[in-house]
């Protein structure tokens, strides 16, 4: 050993190099990228100002070398302060509203290598700290720390925020001086559970669905109980209603945007002034009045609709135009809305600016040219593709049984089975007999009796009308389905016990049959545009997943592989739910308003959690489930499609198989052993803790996965993506392009089917398009709907997606390199989803109104596209 040379411990397992006495008088060097508030820093000069001059200080905290007398917590090194901005060497693309600062830390041998930093603002305002990059650390080269988080005043912190390496360590193997500071993070994430939580606070925390209600119009609370269970959502400790303890008492709607979620869940500064503006759309249920007075007449023909995207909707002379002006003083100058009543003007406006055109749906060539009426969005076959390829792909099931059989209880229900006969479908069977199409695959089913039929005679002493329905289809040689039959049902009259009153109808073209049939494929797609919103997408993505997230970052330190696995199917997640549940899923919110269960919508959804099961989630077992796929080694991903042009499954399961391939490579990575699965404290802390909380009125189901093996992990993690990611992707993205056309999926009947000799029933003979349209719904809220589906529908334009994460989120190769195989995965099956759109054999996947199926295309560009797999529930 040289003269100058001294052995320093800087290995993980405590193994020692060589270092220069030299580098004790050199700098680390520092690069620091920042984000800042748009309406709060004008110039970089500002910015500068406000930074620098030892107001935002870092210290490094050693990785390998701890403090005997303080618990061998990890050392400290001095302060160093925000010096520059640093605009000749950027460390990584700088974005609008990004800057990098330098920084120049001493070179500490006590420090050796740092695991983690603590920063503290002494400045009066908040930033975003996106990364600190070292470079040239002795005897380690760069060591990057992705940071991503708001850091507040320190008044606002006990103690200074500490950030870690994006090194990855399971609890067992994390160096010792790093796990007190490991622990103690964890800790203030998850609070104390006491209460109202503020905007810079970071708490992750569980409440029920008990803020949906206000005193007027009270809810009933979803959660806690066997009778009304419901995945939790986080809490924002907010005090109960004086007029209904139970409940708790919600914000003032002007003050919507600023609900609480944890601070660094919020939506990006981007992103947030772009939903500002939209979301406002979304208010319309508070000038119903001043809508209606305006457009009380209906809708009166499939041309009138199509003045919404060809001429738009003007809206007349008078006051409310100025509302316009008004709304641009406030956004630049950055005041918050004063009133409701503004608010009334703004919303009207918004929607209807003079001449505003609404986006054509899909730019579809269907409507396009004009002939959006009988010839492709009113067929039968347009009418079945969509249960394959539209926006609620995943209900359709293959028929087992005939006639079917309800699971509602006999004594309470009486005999709720299918009215359905041979004689209504046998001689459409191209020769079969019933038993030899349901041997031979052909026969499949859309069932919403038994999710509708307790709800309605609730539902129908409202102003809404509807069925509970019954769809069968035949599975024809070219791969569509032709619909057979269609079962409309109501509650006896006399009482639930009686069982219930059904007709059944069939195909028919002209005449006074054919506007009966195309009406009772009406009432069915009611049915399932409300299916579609409140249990699909809602509950079975949105809702399901919270708990997830709220374990994740209370359970899961950031430097555990798992976190840095599922993290990025998160973002904004908690954000959107928040804004849902105080501005769309409210009483009298935008969802009751505009879909047929009205105000029963959320109590019936908490009916349908009550059989979820979180194993079934995987779509393999979903397909399994719902008879439309069986295991076979022999078919792509080992299963065969009964219906093989079933576009929602071909696509899905090369993108099942893809995340479930990556997550395996990643998962064994750090885990070789099933042992190394059940000593992971914190792994199994965060499993126990979804069940047993988040989803804790089903935490005694025997399904759940018992985290004790590799491949039990890798499952889970594998769910959880398909559902953050894929499956919300392919439910949400095609909401405007098939429901942005209202005679497609009109989402409220007002009327039942007329009754021969009524006046109702001359009406639909002489002009059916007049009868629809006062069925279906009403002009008013159809251009509500429209709206708000057109917001659900757009991308932001920094939107990440399956494949895409924020360079330098881990420092191990291994990973690394397994994620670029995943992304040329993904970017291949893109490619193949393309072709399978150009093979004209596939009717199913474009259909009668020339509508490509990209719903599960992975990638996208910002905007309405109908196509791109975010990686989470961002919208």
């Amino acid at each position: 050993m040289s003269e100058n040379m001294i052995p320093v411990i800087t290995g993980e397992n405590g193994g020692k190099k060589l270092k220069s006495e030299i580098s004790h008088s050199s700098k680390v060097q520092g690069t620091v990228i920042v984000q800042t508030k748009k309406n709060v820093l004008n110039s970089l000069h500002e910015l500068f100002d406000k930074l620098t001059g030892k107001k935002v200080s870092l210290q490094l905290i050693s990785a390998f070398n701890g403090d005997p007398e303080d618990g061998h917590r990890g050392k400290t090194g001095s302060p160093a302060y925000l010096e520059k901005c640093n605009t000749a060497l950027p460390a990584a693309p700088v974005k609008e509203d990004e800057v990098q600062f330098q920084i120049s830390f001493d070179w500490e041998e006590q420090i050796g290598v740092p695991g983690a930093f603590t920063i503290r603002n002494d400045h009066h305002g908040e930033f975003f700290l996106k990364s600190l990059t070292l470079e040239h650390v002795p005897d380690h080269g760069s060591i990057h720390f992705d940071c991503h988080s708001w850091v507040y005043p320190a008044k606002f912190y006990q103690k200074d925020r500490v950030f870690f390496s994006n090194k990855t360590y399971l609890p067992y193997n994390t160096p010792v001086p790093l796990r007190k500071y490991r622990e103690e993070e964890l800790e203030n994430l998850r609070g104390d559970g006491k209460g109202e939580l503020q905007e810079a606070d970071r708490i992750y925390d569980y409440a029920y669905y008990n803020d949906l209600g206000d005193p007027k119009h009270v809810r009933p609370v979803l959660g806690g109980s066997l009778h009304r269970p419901y995945p939790r959502r986080v809490r924002t400790g907010r005090g109960p209603l004086d007029s209904a303890p139970c409940n708790e008492r919600r914000l003032p709607l002007h003050k919507s945007l600023s609900i609480y979620v944890p601070r660094d869940e919020r939506f990006s500064l981007s992103k947030n002034e772009d939903f500002l503006v939209s979301s406002f759309k979304a208010l319309a249920q508070l000038i119903g009045p001043e809508l209606k007075s305006l457009f009380d007449k209906e809708f009166d023909s499939y041309k009138d609709v199509l003045t919404l995207y060809k001429e738009g909707v003007k809206l007349p002379d008078g006051p409310l135009h100025a509302s316009l002006e008004m709304l641009n003083m406030i956004f630049e100058s950055g005041r918050k809305f004063p009133t409701p009543q503004l608010i009334q003007g703004i919303v009207l406006n918004m929607i209807f600016e003079s001449g505003r055109k609404f986006p054509i749906p899909f730019n579809s060539d269907v409507l396009m040219l004009g002939t959006a009426d009988e010839s492709a969005w009113s067929t039968d076959e347009e009418f079945a593709r969509e249960m394959l390829a539209g926006v609620n792909p995943v209900s359709i099931r293959r028929l087992e049984e005939f006639p079917p059989k309800s699971k509602l209880n006999h004594e309470q229900f009486g005999d709720q089975n299918s009215s359905i006969t041979k004689e209504h479908i046998e001689n459409k069977l191209h020769g079969m007999s019933i038993e030899e199409a349901i041997d031979k695959n052909k026969l499949f089913v859309l069932d919403y009796h038994d999710v509708l039929m307790p709800y309605l005679r609730l539902i129908n002493e409202t102003s809404t009308k509807v069925y509970a329905s019954r769809t069968l289809l035949f599975l024809k040689e070219d791969g569509t389905l032709k619909p057979l039959a269609i079962e409309l049902s109501l509650p006896h009259p006399e009482g639930d016990q009686f069982g219930a009153v059904s007709n059944v109808y069939t195909p028919a073209e002209h005449g006074i049959e054919g506007s009966i049939w195309k009406l009772a494929k009406a009432y069915v797609a009611v049915n399932d545009s409300g299916f579609h919103q409140l249990i699909s997408h809602w509950l079975r993505t949105h809702a399901v997943i919270e708990p997830f997230v709220i374990a994740t970052n209370r359970q899961l330190s950031v430097l555990h592989p798992v976190y840095k696995l599922l993290h990025p199917h998160f973002r904004d997640t908690l954000h959107i739910n928040a804004i849902g549940r105080q501005m769309f899923l409210n009483a009298e919110g935008v969802l009751e308003a505009t879909v047929f269960p009205g105000k029963y919508s959320m109590e019936m959804s908490s009916a349908v959690y009550k059989d979820w099961n979180f194993t079934d989630q995987a779509l393999p077992e979903d397909l399994k489930k719902r008879g439309v796929a069986v295991e076979d080694e022999n078919s792509p991903n080992g299963l065969r499609l009964m219906i093989e042009d079933y576009p929602f499954a071909v696509d899905g399961l090369e993108i099942w198989s893809a995340i479930k391939i990556w997550v395996k490579q990643y998962c064994s990575f750090y885990y070789k052993t099933n042992d190394m699965v059940r000593q992971d404290s914190e792994l199994q802390t965060w499993w126990k803790e979804i069940q047993e909380k988040g989803h804790g009125d089903k935490k005694d189901e025997p399904w759940w996965p018992r985290m004790q093996t590799c491949d039990e992990l890798i499952e889970t993690c594998t769910i959880t993506i398909w559902i953050a990611s894929a499956l919300h992707a392919a439910l949400n993205f095609g909401q405007y392009p098939y429901t942005g056309y209202v005679p497609n999926r009109p989402a409220i009947s007002r009327r039942l089917m007329p009754e021969k000799g009524s006046a109702e029933y001359k009406e639909l003979e002489s002009n059916f398009e007049e009868a629809l349209f006062k069925t279906i719904t009403a002009k008013p809220v159809a251009l509500v709907g429209i709206s708000v589906v057109e917001i659900l529908s757009t991308h932001s334009p920094e939107e990440e997606y399956l494949g895409q994460r924020t360079p330098g989120w881990t420092s191990d190769a291994e990973p690394l390199e397994a994620f670029k195989k995943f992304q040329e995965t993904v970017e291949g099956i893109g490619e193949r989803i393309l072709d399978r759109n150009r093979d004209t054999r596939l009717k199913n996947r474009t259909g009668p109104v020339q509508v490509p199926y990209t719903l599960l295309f992975p990638a996208s560009e910002g905007g309405l596209t109908g196509k791109g797999i975010p990686n989470s529930i961002s919208i």
